[in-house]
């Protein structure tokens, strides 16, 4: 019987899968989570088998920062991301992060179970919507919180003069961050940004 903690910051999501293991052969639900302080406080109390661990947690946390927490407090228990993203680059983070398997919620009430009791066979497992992704020559760029909040705005497609106003700086100051940020990523031009955030997996770092 594999015990599974579950991690979401929704208690809708956490009661639907909940109720998926409850009607699956060979698995319990000791323990539910909604953010980084109950799930290491859980892990650390019901030494699970397995964590089902959401990447977008409340509170400023994030599943990719829990995941080698988790690691340390219950390193033989197998960790498995549930995310909504299907994006290569940030299946690549949860996995260098140690993540054991990564499923996107779309198709995870149908193949959950079964990917958990792949588990045990000892390779990465990853649902059916997913295919391992090849691994850049270039990691993925560790970002400022500035430099976050200027991609962000970069993305939102608003005019450089209502991203600056909402950061609160000048428009001169924004195309200084935004030099420094493409640079920093390796974009041509402004309309790379998207690729690059798909690609590099620093959509979680958007959100």
């Amino acid at each position: 019987m594999q015990r599974i903690l579950l991690i979401d910051d929704h208690a809708i999501v956490r009661e639907g899968f909940k109720r998926l293991f409850d009607g699956a052969e060979g698995f319990t639900v000791v323990g539910e989570a909604a953010n980084a302080e109950e799930a290491l406080a859980s892990a650390r109390r019901l030494q699970p088998d397995v964590v089902v661990i959401d990447l977008s947690l409340g509170g400023g946390s994030s599943g990719l920062m829990l995941i080698p927490l988790l690691a340390g407090i219950v390193p033989t228990a197998k960790r498995v991301v549930l995310s909504m993203h299907d994006d290569p680059g940030l299946v690549l983070r949860a996995l260098d992060c140690g993540a054991h398997g990564y499923a996107c919620k779309a198709v995870a009430h149908d193949e959950l179970p079964d990917l958990l009791r792949r588990l045990d066979e000892g390779c990465i497992v990853l649902s059916s919507d997913l295919s391992m992704p090849a691994r850049s020559s270039s990691p993925a760029p560790q970002l400022t919180e500035r430099e976050c909040e200027t991609l962000r705005g970069l993305l939102s497609g608003l005019p450089v003069k209502a991203i600056a106003l909402n950061m609160g700086i000048s428009d001169k100051s924004l195309y200084r961050h935004r030099a420094n940020l493409m640079d920093k990523l390796g974009a041509r031009s402004e309309s790379d940004l998207p690729r690059i955030v798909r690609e590099r997996g620093l959509l979680l770092d958007m959100l």
